[in-house]
């Protein structure tokens, strides 16, 4: 079966960086769409990040410039590299999977990606 599994979340200031991981098994992500998806106190989950399956990339307004998604095909894990953090960033982090084409990956629709880790906490102060 497919399980995804984060880690790299913790407490930061503001303007310093964090690098989420996403360990991927049951599916191989250099041939599926990936992202990235955060859930602050409140807040509807919103797309972060997404990256289709011939590495075309996109990245929400709030957080271009700033956090770049990328993955290792030969550890078969995605990563969130997030820098100049802002306190706002604070939220849960989710990485997902889709066997969806690159169109509906790179929208970042939530109800595309068909696959979810558990979760790691991101908080900026």
């Amino acid at each position: 079966h497919v399980q995804l599994v984060e880690s790299g979340g913790g407490s930061v200031q503001a303007g310093g960086s964090l690098r989420l991981s996403c360990a991927v098994s049951g599916l191989t992500i250099s041939v599926n769409c990936m992202g990235w998806f955060r859930q602050a106190a409140g807040r509807e989950r919103e797309g972060v990040a997404a990256i289709g399956r011939y590495g075309a990339t996109t990245g929400a307004d709030s957080v271009k410039g700033r956090f770049t998604i990328s993955r290792d095909s030969a550890k078969n894990t995605l990563y969130l590299q997030m820098n100049s953090l802002k306190p706002e960033d604070t939220a849960m982090y989710y990485c997902a999977a889709g066997r969806i084409s690159d169109n509906a990956c790179l929208s970042r629709n939530r109800v595309d990606y068909m696959y979810w880790g558990q979760g790691t906490q991101v908080t900026v102060s």
